[in-house]
């Protein structure tokens, strides 16, 4: 029988009102592991009235005490990185090595997070004017959602939710349906750590989940990240409901190479950021443009070769580079823009396309590829 992820409410596990299902599959398999319920309007309700019964007692607790919350919590993560990290690559497909880094810069802003104390502190101005005192406060605004990506489900929650849990606010999570197994899993941990049941609660979905967090009159702000479309549409319905809204969206970078850089280090550099993580973080650099003839000439000499070293793994394989990309239709949108360069004059100078991993034909393994203008 397929193991069914369910939702995370008041502390508990929840299957939902909803019978929509989605499929989680194991990417260096191509194999369907698991299923994950679909969060329905009604679902999103319950979470949010969890987090709306906790908040009175929670944003009450003194920041000292909620910190040291936050210091148990970041001590129970690390005891558990390797079970953290098996399970976030069992879902996304990236290396070990990635997952550990993408756990431990969670990490760091549980870190800030512990010593919230001082970062709450307000201001006090004496004779700002003739007779008049400023001061200012700090408060938490209430129920806070986020909506998280696939490409880093264990840092970018944990950047959402520690500061606002930390800062007395309660939490609904949405992360991303492809890989939801790890932020259950750190909910799990925050409430070992002394959270009370409601502070954060979990909710699995796709746009229906979605629309009801930005609707839902009780959410007072929500923190998106993701693609640049979807990051307006969450601005401006979330903002048509009243809610403070941060989404960020669309973070690929582009490189320049000047002719007296450090060649070797840019070969280095390229490399790391643009195959790092099969290119599915928000840091890879997919366009580097060389300034000159002679300068781009000596990049493709050396960059040619090192794209064709790099080796090709499941994601439990410590020597692999990196691993598969986390769905079928993932990796068969790689190979389409690859093709687009082809037929807009590119020339390709590397060709994975066709690779297909040793014993691992049905897994999601990419395309290895450079071209040039």
């Amino acid at each position: 029988m397929t193991r069914t992820i369910a939702h995370f409410i008041d502390g508990t596990s929840h299957t939902g009102s909803s019978d929509r299902r989605g499929d989680i599959f194991n990417p260096n398999t191509g194999h369907v592991q698991a299923q994950v319920a679909l969060a329905s309007a009604a679902d999103v309700d319950s979470a949010v009235a969890a987090a709306a019964r906790a908040l009175p007692a929670w944003s009450a607790v003194n920041p000292q005490r909620r910190a040291r919350v936050m210091f148990a919590f970041k001590a129970l993560v690390e005891k558990h990185m390797d079970e953290l990290a098996h399970l976030l690559s069992s879902e996304h497909g990236k290396v070990l090595a990635d997952s550990r880094g993408d756990i431990q810069r969670g990490l760091e802003v549980i870190e800030f997070a512990c010593g919230i104390p001082h970062a709450l502190k307000g201001e006090y101005t004496q004779g700002a004017g003739p007779g008049i005192d400023v001061y200012s406060m700090r408060q938490p605004l209430g129920v806070v959602a986020g909506i998280t990506p696939f490409n880093f489900p264990a840092m970018i929650p944990m950047w959402m939710f520690g500061v606002a849990i930390a800062c007395g606010n309660t939490f609904v999570l949405k992360p991303s349906e492809r890989d939801p197994s790890v932020p259950m899993r750190l909910a799990a941990l925050l409430l070992e750590a002394g959270a009370p049941p409601g502070v954060l609660n979990v909710v699995h979905g796709d746009k229906a989940a979605v629309d009801a967090i930005l609707d839902h009159p009780a959410i007072k702000a929500v923190s998106f990240v993701g693609s640049s479309d979807i990051a307006h549409y969450v601005t401006n319905r979330g903002v048509a409901a009243g809610k403070r809204v941060q989404a960020m969206g669309g973070a690929k970078n582009h490189g320049i190479v000047m002719p007296d850089a450090d060649l070797d280090q840019v070969v280095r550099d390229l490399v790391g950021s643009a195959y790092g993580s099969a290119g599915e973080r928000c840091m890879a650099l997919p366009v580097a443009v060389a300034v000159g003839r002679n300068t781009a000439d000596q990049l493709i000499e050396a960059l040619r070769p090192a794209i064709a070293r790099l080796r090709i793994g499941v994601s439990t394989d410590p020597d692999a580079d990196y691993g598969p990309v986390v769905t079928a239709q993932h990796r068969e949108k790689i190979r389409s823009w690859i093709q687009t360069g082809v037929d807009e004059g590119a020339k390709l100078l590397v060709d994975g396309r066709d690779f297909s991993l040793q014993g691992h034909e049905d897994g999601f393994s990419s395309a290895r590829a450079c071209s040039t203008r």
